[in-house]
C-alpha cells in the first residue's frame, strides 16, 4: 500500500492495520490479533506517537463539536393545567461528524446518553436514560409517562433539558474507540404556562348561547 504526501515536499505516511485481542486472551500474541481494519494511512514520523497525542486531547476537541441538542417538547403545550400531567419528551439522536486532528482524518459519533429534565418549578427529573416519547392528544392530561410532570401551582414556568453525550472516535478509518467522558447541552429554555380549571353547570351549549359561562372570549366570574 502507498501512503503518498498530502502536500509537495510533504513527508509520506505510513501503512498501518488496526488489530485487536479479546480482554479474556492473557499476554496475546501477533497471531491473537485478528484485523479489525485497514490498511490506512498515518502521516507522522512515529504512529504510535500520532495516536497517543490524538487520545489525550480528543475529549476536548468532542465537547467543541457543534453538537444539536434537539428540542425539549410538551404536551400539552403552550398551556398545560394544575394538578395533571405534562408529557415530557427529548428529540434529538446520534450526530456523526469529520474533522482533522494533528493532520490525521478524525471520525466523531456523539450519542445521547442521559437526560436531565428541569421543570422550572424547582423539580427535576434524571439524569435517566428515557428519552420520553410523543403520546396520542387523547391521553394528554390522563397518561402519566415515565417522563411527565405534575405542577401543583398556577403560573409560568421555565423548563430546560440538559443532554448527556457519550463518544467514540476513529482515526483514519481505524475501529471505534471510546471517550472518556462526556458532552452535556442545555436546551433552551421553554414557557410553560399552568393554568387551574373551574366547574360549573350551564343550561345550554357555546353553539346555543356564545356567551355562556367558560365560552371562549366570555369572562369568568
Amino acid at each position: 500500500m502507498e501512503c503518498p504526501a498530502k502536500t509537495p515536499g510533504g513527508e509520506e505516511g505510513t501503512p498501518v492495520i488496526w488489530r485487536q485481542a479479546p480482554k479474556s486472551i492473557t499476554n496475546p500474541t501477533w497471531t491473537d490479533y485478528p484485523a479489525v481494519s485497514g490498511p490506512t494511512c498515518l502521516y507522522d514520523p512515529e504512529p504510535e506517537n500520532v495516536l497517543a497525542n490524538i487520545a489525550a486531547r480528543i475529549l476536548t476537541d468532542f465537547r467543541q463539536l457543534p453538537v444539536n441538542p434537539g428540542n425539549l417538547e410538551a404536551q400539552p403545550f403552550p398551556h398545560t393545567l394544575k394538578g395533571g400531567p405534562t408529557n415530557f419528551y427529548a428529540t434529538t439522536g446520534e450526530q456523526g461528524f469529520d474533522v482533522t486532528i494533528l493532520g490525521q482524518t478524525v471520525h466523531l459519533t456523539a450519542t445521547p446518553a442521559n437526560y436531565t429534565y428541569a421543570f422550572g418549578d424547582g423539580t427535576t427529573l434524571g439524569p435517566t436514560p428515557a428519552a420520553g416519547y410523543s403520546i396520542p392528544e387523547a391521553e394528554w392530561l390522563n397518561n402519566e409517562t415515565r417522563t411527565s410532570h405534575t405542577y401543583t401551582d398556577t403560573g409560568n414556568y421555565q423548563a430546560t433539558l440538559t443532554t448527556s453525550f457519550t463518544g467514540t472516535y476513529s482515526v483514519n478509518n481505524g475501529p471505534p474507540l471510546p471517550i472518556n467522558g462526556t458532552l452535556d447541552i442545555t436546551t433552551p429554555a421553554k414557557t410553560i404556562h399552568v393554568w387551574k380549571t373551574e366547574k360549573a353547570l350551564v343550561a345550554d351549549t357555546c353553539q346555543e348561547n356564545p356567551n355562556s359561562w367558560g365560552c371562549p372570549g366570555t369572562a369568568i366570574q
